[in-house]
């Protein structure tokens, strides 16, 4: 699914990332850790297709579409609801019964109450929830997900416990934290940055 060789990332004079080399099959879940610094978000975002390598290769198999990415910002439009965003992703995806769908997502999340506040009113873990809606909403190959847990409440952190157990084999995920023993049981590798 991912294969990267030799992989590095430099910005200007500052090199972030330097000659790394990992797999993450089909199906498995690569946990990465790391100081802040250590070029996480760059290798996620890398791997999103968000920033391109200075050197090296980076082969990602699934087509862009087929991504699922939640960064350190939402993602989402502040001027519409929670309901708005993820029906314009449905539609930007072609989320085949995207309302059924929306319904679904919303109601796991918590937020079905909250679907028709816009998205600038919701809480910093409200947006979250929707953040990992908008991920989530066209079923992805690949997920990769960047601090998955920040801004989540215990309730909100369980759930998100409950729903990467239950793709854990079904997609293949990415997952950078700097909680690796929460998710280390369904981890199939770990990548440390130094």
């Amino acid at each position: 699914m991912i294969a990267a060789r030799e992989l590095s990332k430099r910005y200007g004079f500052k090199r972030v990332l330097d000659g790394l080399t990992f797999d993450l099959e089909r199906g498995g879940f690569l946990v990465v850790t790391g100081p802040n610094g250590a070029g996480k978000t760059t290798l996620l975002r890398m791997c999103a297709g968000l920033a391109i390598p200075s050197s090296g290769t980076l082969e990602v198999e699934p087509v862009r579409s087929a991504i699922g990415f939640l960064g350190h910002e939402p993602l989402v439009y502040r001027e519409l609801t929670a309901l708005e965003n993820l029906d314009l992703y449905g539609r930007l995806y072609r989320v085949p019964e995207r309302r059924e769908r929306i319904g679904m997502l919303l109601e796991r999340f918590g937020l079905w109450e909250a679907r028709g506040e816009r998205a600038s009113a919701l809480s910093r873990g409200q947006l979250q929830r929707l953040a990992l809606c908008r991920a989530l909403l066209h079923k992805p190959e690949l997920l990769i997900l960047d601090e998955p847990f920040s801004g989540l409440d215990a309730d909100g952190a369980e759930l998100l416990d409950r729903e990467l157990a239950g793709m854990r084999g079904q997609r293949t995920l990415l997952v950078a934290t700097h909680d690796p023993e929460r998710v280390a049981p369904l981890a199939s590798g770990r990548l440390a940055l130094a």
